[in-house]
């Protein structure tokens, strides 16, 4: 019997224009003393290995627009039993796929013996993210077929995630220009080398560094309610999303608020099933907070680091934003009355019965992607996967 492992080598999420590594062991479990015996050694015909990305949709929301790419089923039905189809079985079509490498022909192996082969393939930059939504969904797979004499192919799947970071096409314009760095004339000077990990590291901290505060005046028709000052609108999937309101110059009593983290999926138009179809909304966390009498306050919104950042796809678009909602009282609401006597304590009841009205306010923020080695230390793929011929 042989056993097919493959692994990841690096953790279970990558960035777009990075290379997957996966080392695929094949062991021969057979007894050592049946060495000798000629049946025991096991023959295998051909390996091959390839990455394909799968876009599933939801035929009451999405219809997909026709092209040249073939759907699950009729590449499954094309094919044999012998035949090396990498998305066999899987739900939706194929939108990428690498070209299928060719591990080994022929191969023999005796009771107890193994042999590890290294599969090495690049991302391209501009394949959609890994997304799992309510209308659409993009997964990666990485499929190793393989075939013994006279039986038919198996397939073995490793699912992994890929984040993508837009503006990496050209990595020269990251490149720093000027050596800041005392030189030394006596050694060669080479220009530092930076991986697309490294490149990408560097971007996402530049485009996520807070800068000046950004604060927005709250009001309604009848007067201001709340100042909201946040440190930046560019977050990566993990960090905490902070935010202040200061209500000490206030007209209008603000008596709770609450800020809600969601994401917006929005289908293009020409693949809408129905015409004026709106987005879907989806919340991830919740702060919600009492503020009468509060001259200050904040809220604190963790993003994810399962969550898909923002997006653009032929056929769906992500945004990010924070829904706001205020409950305001109509009616001015008397303050505590504080004692004279600073020794004397003294107990404010509020009023039975308040008029209140809602009122709901979303600011848009940008969401991108974080360094993957994080995301895998929290992600639920393995990075491992095992069949037996």
């Amino acid at each position: 019997m042989i056993e097919v492992t493959a692994n990841l080598a690096r953790g279970s999420t990558f960035l777009a224009g990075e290379i997957l590594e996966c080392y695929i062991t094949l062991i021969n479990t057979d007894r050592e003393e049946k060495r000798n015996l000629a049946y025991n050694d096991c023959t295998l015909a051909w390996a091959s290995a390839q990455i394909h990305c799968q876009c599933a949709v939801s035929d009451s929301r999405v219809v997909l627009p026709k092209s040249d790419i073939l759907s699950t089923e009729d590449v499954t039905s094309t094919g044999d039993q012998t035949s090396f189809v990498p998305s066999k079985g899987e739900r939706g079509l194929t939108v990428w796929s690498s070209k299928p490498k060719i591990l080994f022909c022929d191969l023999r192996l005796g009771p107890g013996e193994q042999k590890t082969y290294l599969y090495k393939e690049g991302i391209p930059k501009d394949v959609p993210p890994s997304f799992k939504g309510q209308s659409v969904k993009y997964s990666y797979k990485l499929t190793i077929g393989t075939q013994k004499l006279e039986c038919p192919a198996r397939l073995l799947r490793v699912p992994f995630r890929v984040l993508v970071l837009y503006g990496l096409n050209d990595l020269n314009v990251y490149a720093s220009g000027e050596e800041v760095t005392p030189s030394n004339p006596f050694l060669e000077q080479r220009p530092p080398e930076n991986t697309l990990l490294e490149v990408a590291l560097q971007v996402l901290s530049t485009v996520t560094a807070k800068r000046s505060p950004h604060c927005f005046n709250i009001t309604n028709a009848r007067g201001k309610v709340a100042r909201l000052c946040m440190f930046k609108q560019a977050f990566k999937i993990g960090e905490d999303i902070v935010g202040t309101f200061d209500f000490s110059d206030a007209s209008i009593p603000c008596v709770q608020f609450s800020a809600t983290l969601q994401s917006e999926e929005q289908i293009s138009e020409e693949c809408r099933k129905k015409p004026g179809q709106l987005p879907i909304t989806m919340s991830y966390c919740k702060h919600q907070d009492f503020c009468l009498h509060s001259r200050k306050t904040h809220f604190s919104l963790p993003i994810p680091l399962s969550a898909s950042p923002g997006f653009i796809s032929d056929i769906v678009t992500l945004k990010w934003k924070i829904h706001f909602e205020f409950i305001t009282s109509q009616n001015a609401i008397p303050p505590h009355a504080a004692p004279s006597n600073p020794a004397e304590c003294s107990t404010w009841r509020g009023p039975e019965n308040l008029e209140v009205e809602t009122m709901v306010w979303d600011l848009p923020i940008k969401v991108f992607p974080t360094n993957p080695l994080h995301a895998s230390n929290v992600s639920l793929l393995k990075t491992s996967s095992m069949v037996e011929m």
